[in-house]
């Protein structure tokens, strides 16, 4: 296929090389469709790259649709969620409760994709497999910024906080997926529920009594 020409007025040093061509293209269309409905030769296609120089970057499918992870990891986890939620400031626990907010906003922008992470692990069903592998590892990653966020707002036990916390997120992105476009802001009203008394939040440690639900949803964090 004849690949794409150069936009006049674009030289060579600024011209994407045809691995930016490829990694652009593949992340769009993996992030819109899932891995599994796009096949190789539709890269190509929408790169304007011939299938050898293709091969030339990424040995395989499974390898380009883990560099598509790493990028969804750049582009989604670091510089959007992460750096979104550190942008708020104040405590841990309004940074964590911040979440639902961005959250909120991307529910309701068109062409909302869902999570690319969930959606590869469940495109690739054998536990081992690389590709699952990989997806699995990026969850991990926002588990691990959740549980620094935790252990910053006093939780006693960060990394079960963290892990409930992803849960309530993951939850909302099926639940926005499926057309609940206010599912970010039912997750985050059960979140308060599950922060830390506000005495926690100094490192002093507080004991859960019955009354610990109460008191959660009354403290204004």
């Amino acid at each position: 296929m004849q690949q794409n020409p150069r936009p006049a007025g674009v030289s060579d040093s600024t011209a994407p090389s045809a691995r930016e061509r490829i990694d652009r293209s593949a992340y769009e269309l993996f992030s819109r469709r899932g891995t599994r409905a796009v096949g190789i030769d539709e890269v190509v296609e929408c790169s304007g790259v011939a299938k050898m120089t293709l091969y030339r970057h990424y040995a395989s499918k499974e390898d380009l649709v883990i560099a598509f992870l790493r990028q969804r990891a750049q582009r989604w986890t670091r510089d959007w969620l992460q750096s979104g939620v550190e942008r708020r400031g104040g405590p841990a626990a309004e940074r964590l409760l911040a979440i639902f907010d961005l959250f909120d906003a991307w529910f309701r922008r068109e062409g909302f994709e869902g999570c690319a992470f969930i959606n590869v692990m469940l495109e690739y069903a054998e536990h081992q497999h690389p590709v699952r592998r990989a997806a699995v590892g990026h969850l991990a990653e926002i588990r691990a910024f959740l549980r620094g966020l935790a252990a910053e707002a006093g939780a006693e036990d960060p990394d079960a906080l963290a892990r409930q916390w992803h849960i309530l997120m993951k939850g909302c992105i099926v639940a926005a997926c499926e057309g609940d476009v206010d599912a970010a802001q039912r997750a985050r009203d059960v979140a308060r529920l599950l922060l830390p008394p506000t005495g926690a939040r100094r490192g002093v440690k507080v004991k859960r009594g019955p009354d610990r639900r109460a008191a959660c949803a009354a403290s204004p964090h």
